[in-house]
């Protein structure tokens, strides 16, 4: 079994944020590969399923990003799982706008969720870091994050969160190259 967490911020008005592309992330996901419907559990909401021989629950933490770290070790204690067993997906200000990559462990680049994951769990963790781009200096930063993705950004969005949906098998198979080469290739 695996534990797999979109970071965001819970209610509408933060639905379209660059935030909250780990929200967008698990909402294809469960419905790709037809998870259940999304329940409140561990001060979230989560989804189970299963891709190729893998369960796997998905977890959308609703305390806000800054105290995500809870939900997610709720989780992980009440399933029994190990850190080693959790992948994250979170947006990336270092990654260039709509880029996938993936790595084990890593710092938290200022970022309030994984942050807070690691407050509660440790760093060694999985993530799939979802690029949003920098917005040039770091006062406009706040602004970037928690605003909406810009309607020239709308489409490369939907083909990006699609590729994730389609090749999130190589996750659960934990082939980690392979999946970040399809989802670079469905996006060309």
């Amino acid at each position: 079994m695996q534990l797999w967490v979109g970071l965001g911020n819970p209610g509408e008005k933060y639905q379209a944020h660059r935030h909250n592309v780990g929200f967008m992330a698990l909402d294809e996901i469960a419905e790709v590969h037809g998870f259940s419907p999304w329940k409140k559990q561990f001060r979230g909401l989560t989804s189970e399923g299963r891709i190729g021989g893998d369960k796997i629950v998905l977890l959308k933490p609703q305390t806000f990003m800054n105290e995500s770290g809870g939900s997610v070790r709720a989780a992980l204690d009440f399933y029994k799982l190990d850190l080693g067993d959790v992948t994250v997906f979170h947006d990336e200000l270092d990654l260039a706008p709509m880029k996938v990559k993936v790595r084990m462990g890593g710092g938290l680049a200022g970022h309030n969720g994984l942050r807070s994951i690691d407050k509660h769990l440790g760093k060694d963790f999985r993530r799939v870091r979802i690029g949003i781009g920098h917005p040039g200096s770091k006062d406009r930063v706040t602004g970037h994050v928690l605003g909406n993705y810009h309607k020239t950004e709308i489409d490369d969005l939907g083909v990006m969160i699609a590729a994730i949906g389609s090749e999130a098998p190589r996750l659960a198979e934990n082939d980690d190259v392979r999946f970040m080469n399809d989802v670079a290739l469905r996006q060309q």
